[in-house]
């Protein structure tokens, strides 16, 4: 059977709805009953991030070179977990998945490794991180969050005390970086008034260029000003590092980002 222009090679349905997993010229994406990927897989080269939103999301290395212990809220496909236990193999994650039936998706049709540095945990996100934050704080150096349904982000994490939670789960030098949905604009304004709001408005967002992905990363109170100059050299060695367009990635980040980059960047 062919759907959303490509060979649908697995099909199935869980208590949330569709799940489908469809293949199209090499390239492997996860579908929750709806056109929008959220994940793909290049089967010729599967540590590549395909998307150009996952791509956008690895933006926090122009802030932090490395990262040893991440967080993870929406697993989908795994591709950005995946991403993290290739190339920073000192990193210890957590990876927090609502469907269990999504995960099993993530081991079965795209890769995601058994590996002792990553532990998958069932649950509701907008519940699970408060509660986490109330036992353990000041745990992580990276907080990904990318949590979304087949109707867009998820509701449960869309609350300032979701954030406050994710912040005090940050280390003083922590990044928090979340794909937002830029269509959906009463809800995206809202989450972005609420991170600035937490972290005393060191926001900084990035669009993704023709997609309605926008991608926020907020900085804790320990992270240093950043000079643009070392960050243009820097965004040129990320890119030959990681094939990731680096450059581009910093000029947009420059470009939208006018009456709030003073706070991270000075130029």
């Amino acid at each position: 059977m062919y759907k959303y222009d490509g060979l649908v090679i697995y099909q199935n349905h869980d208590d949330e709805g569709v799940l489908e997993v469809v293949e199209e010229k090499g390239i492997r994406s996860l579908h929750f009953g709806s056109s929008s990927r959220q994940s793909s897989l290049s089967l010729h080269d599967p540590e590549s991030l395909q998307l150009p939103y996952t791509r956008a999301m690895t933006s926090w290395l122009l802030f932090k070179e490395t990262v040893d212990d991440a967080l993870i809220i929406g697993l989908g496909g795994g591709s950005l977990a995946r991403y993290l236990l290739h190339h920073f193999p000192e990193c210890r994650l957590r990876a927090v998945e609502y469907r269990a039936s999504v995960v099993k998706i993530a081991r079965s049709h795209f890769g995601l490794p058994l590996d002792s540095r990553l532990k998958v945990i069932i649950d509701d996100a907008g519940s699970y991180v408060p509660q986490h934050a109330q036992a353990c704080s000041d745990q992580y150096g990276l907080i990904l969050v990318d949590a979304f349904d087949f109707e867009g982000m998820a509701q449960s994490i869309a609350s300032i005390a979701f954030f406050d939670a994710c912040k005090t789960l940050l280390k003083p030098d922590g990044l928090l970086v979340i794909n937002l949905w830029g269509t959906e604009s009463q809800l995206f304004s809202s989450c972005l008034h609420w991170l600035e709001q937490v972290f005393n408005d060191k926001v900084l967002v990035l669009p993704v260029r023709n997609r309605g992905n926008m991608i926020a990363i907020a900085f804790n109170q320990g992270i240093p000003q950043f000079d643009m100059k070392i960050l243009k050299k820097r965004a040129i060695e990320l890119e030959q590092q990681y094939q990731i367009e680096f450059p581009k990635l910093l000029k947009d980040i420059n470009k939208h980002n006018s009456y709030s980059i003073h706070s991270v960047i000075t130029k």
